[in-house]
């Protein structure tokens, strides 16, 4: 059994869409990042950086006590080691497939928040910064069309980098992007959103935001919006 850290956002779908896909066992353990529960003693102790998704695994390879793991592009990468899917075991095809993870973790993601928090969150608008995260956005597009224009998939087959960066395309619109402008990307989008696990990976969660509080009140704002250092510290 996985217990799944989670909240309905792209980084937190990334894992539920892996989990799906490779049919492992799992709970889902709601952290209402709106409400402050990625602060709590017992999430922290698992996700030092006080950021979801983690996962903590019961049943660790070769036994022994749980192993958790933050961040989610370590958890993919486990859960791909675990189960021998989704991660080439040749040299060139793991290569190909981490490159491309680590794109996302490290420009995809970053810059598309980034761009929702310019044109949607923040109480200002910006016109610099919507205009400078809008366009790396779509530089960011660019990448993935031009890189799909002779493939399928991100790095070849199927595997955890298209798993990765799909749920950061889901929001488009509100990244000021036109998929229509991306005919090799949108190729791409569509027949990943055709899966039925990951169909069934994007659904966790649809019902905690309406049980648990709003998605973006005044509240979630300032948490999400207000930390430092002294936020982690408890103080």
């Amino acid at each position: 059994m996985i217990d799944l850290h989670f909240w309905p956002t792209p980084n937190g779908r990334k894992i539920s869409i892996m989990l799906e896909e490779v049919e492992l066992p799992y709970r889902v353990i709601p952290v209402n990042i709106g409400r402050g529960d990625q602060f709590k003693p017992e999430f922290l102790a698992i996700s030092p950086n006080n950021r979801m998704p983690a996962i903590v695994d019961h049943e660790p390879e070769g036994g022994g006590a749980p192993i958790s793991v933050f961040e989610s592009g370590a958890i993919l990468v486990y859960l791909a080691e675990k189960t021998g899917r989704f991660l080439p075991k040749d040299a060139r095809g793991r290569a190909e497939t981490l490159q491309w993870l680590f794109w996302q973790m490290g420009g995809l993601g970053p810059m598309a928040g980034q761009a929702h928090h310019f044109r949607i969150y923040a109480p200002e608008k910006i016109e610099y910064a919507i205009d400078r995260y809008t366009k790396e956005v779509n530089r960011l597009y660019g990448v993935m069309d031009k890189r799909l224009s002779d493939r399928e998939y991100l790095a070849g087959d199927y595997s955890i980098a298209d798993m990765a960066a799909w749920p950061w395309v889901v929001p488009w619109k509100a990244q000021g992007q036109n998929l229509d402008d991306f005919p090799h990307l949108k190729r791409w989008f569509e027949a990943i959103e055709a899966r039925p696990a990951v169909e069934r990976g994007r659904a966790v969660g649809r019902d905690l935001v309406q049980t648990q509080g709003p998605a973006m009140d005044d509240e979630a704002k300032k948490v999400l919006f207000g930390q430092t250092a002294a936020t982690v510290r408890g103080r």
